[in-house]
């Protein structure tokens, strides 16, 4: 079964936009429109972009099939010539991006489209939403994976978001240090790795703990987690260890708690797991968790072996955007493909934006860490974009989409290591769980000489 076109998953006034475009002849002046955010959300010091991948994949899909073009005639607001031409449309551009799993900070250009007026207007509304989100939920993912200093993190937020925000949180909390999601369909569509622990329904559904211990280690074996809380959590820890050991183990694979203090109700089932010779047994604590309740139970040195997130993490910790605009940021006076890009920008109070093409630099210290960022106005079109780095400073874009057709689909494993080194780079007290402000605003360059280093 083909996959739904994206087409629609857009707003009424770019379309409308796009037919007053196309009868003045702004439609075919190439343009070039950028994504970036005047500031991170309260208290962040860093942001991450997540979604470009979920981004392709829905550029790929943005054709106006039978379906589409018929709703749109319906609605009545579009002219026969719009419409036919909507038939026919097929991205032709360029995309220039900060790879996923990428630092940004206010100002950074994470994404940037070249093309004809007419092309790059449609994509304002998918393009910001994919980001939006998924950046959101990467940024306070990847805090939440710092704040647990290597110890194993389930995404579990799948019922406290909508079903296919929850598959898109999965991923990309998956892609920037999440071990593992509850979420099936993001293990199916994304290779996701999947997890579970066990349900108090599960428990009240038998008639007492034991047989609901029982059942569960016969079933699923005895690597499987107990859910110990549900009534008295001592006497639930001696009845999983007791059965596991009548099975031929010393404990069950896990326990998990979800409710009380957890520092302390994990320092004392440590206590008394290791007292019964459990000492493998690990333990899963979950229960409304964010980035600084985790830091706390690191500090407190907790005897957590992982941390299921749920809520915080599929609402980006209280971000529910990362705050991206799509501008015009140069456009070109005639429909001629080699005319001159005029510098665009807006001068509203608060809403300033920086006109021109743009590339940008995360620059370097001597010994590679972080300082700042650079952005610099040039003349090159996107699709002659040449990584240009060197020791001290390191090229941010990479060309995504060239001609229209997609260019970048680096793997799981590739998205998650890029991240990590690009977490390594900033300095620790950028890296600090506590609120504070960004570790700096982007400096923009009017020139730049962009040819790779020799």
């Amino acid at each position: 079964m083909p996959e739904p076109s994206s087409a629609l998953k857009t707003d009424h006034y770019e379309l409308t936009m796009l037919a007053a475009a196309r009868r003045d002849g702004v439609a075919e002046r190439r343009a070039v429109f950028e994504v970036f955010a005047r500031r991170l959300p309260t208290g962040r010091r860093y942001g991450v972009l997540g979604g470009l991948g979920r981004l392709l994949d829905e550029l790929e899909r943005f054709r106006f099939g039978d379906a589409e073009l018929a709703f749109l005639e319906r609605a009545g607001f579009l002219d026969r010539a719009t419409l036919d031409h909507l038939a026919g449309y097929r991205f032709r551009g360029e995309v220039l991006a900060y790879r996923e799993g990428e630092l940004f900070f206010p100002g950074s250009p994470v994404l940037a489209v070249e093309a004809p007026f007419g092309d790059a207007v449609l994509l304002e509304t998918l393009v910001l939403s994919v980001l939006n989100h998924d950046s959101a939920v990467a940024g306070a993912a990847a805090r939440m994976v710092d704040a647990a200093d290597g110890r194993t993190l389930i995404e579990m937020g799948g019922r406290r978001a909508h079903e296919e925000a929850a598959v898109a949180a999965a991923r990309i909390a998956h892609l920037v240090g999440f071990d593992a999601t509850s979420n099936l369909e993001a293990g199916r569509r994304y290779g996701v790795p999947t997890a579970g622990t066990a349900a108090h329904a599960f428990t009240l559904a038998h008639v007492d703990e034991a047989s609901a211990f029982a059942s569960q280690l016969d079933a699923l074996g005895l690597g499987t987690t107990l859910l110990v809380d549900t009534f008295d959590e001592a006497a639930a820890i001696r009845t999983g260890v007791a059965l596991a050991r009548e099975r031929g183990a010393h404990g069950p694979g896990a326990i998990r708690l979800d409710s009380g203090d957890l520092a302390v109700e994990a320092k004392a089932a440590r206590a008394l797991l290791d007292e019964l010779g459990a000492t493998d047994t690990r333990i899963v604590v979950s229960s409304d968790l964010d980035e600084y309740l985790i830091d706390d139970l690191v500090e407190r040195e907790a005897p957590v072996d992982a941390f299921g997130v749920g809520t915080k993490v599929v609402t980006g910790s209280g971000a529910p955007t990362a705050g991206f605009v799509y501008k015009l940021v140069a456009v070109a006076d005639d429909a001629d493909p080699d005319s001159p890009l005029r510098p665009v920008a807006k001068r509203s109070t608060a809403k300033v934006s920086h006109g021109g093409r743009k590339r940008a630099w995360r620059r370097l210290d001597e010994d590679g860490q972080a300082i700042g960022e650079e952005v610099h106005v040039v003349d090159e079109p996107f699709r002659t974009h040449q990584v240009a780095s060197d020791e001290l400073r390191r090229d941010l874009q990479v060309l995504v989409v060239a001609g229209g057709e997609r260019r970048h689909a680096p793997t799981n494993d590739e998205i998650r290591s890029h991240h990590r080194r690009a977490l390594e780079e900033l300095p620790a007290r950028h890296r600090q769980i506590n609120a504070g402000e960004a570790a700096w605003t982007v400096h923009h360059a009017p020139t730049a000489d962009t040819r790779p280093p020799t």
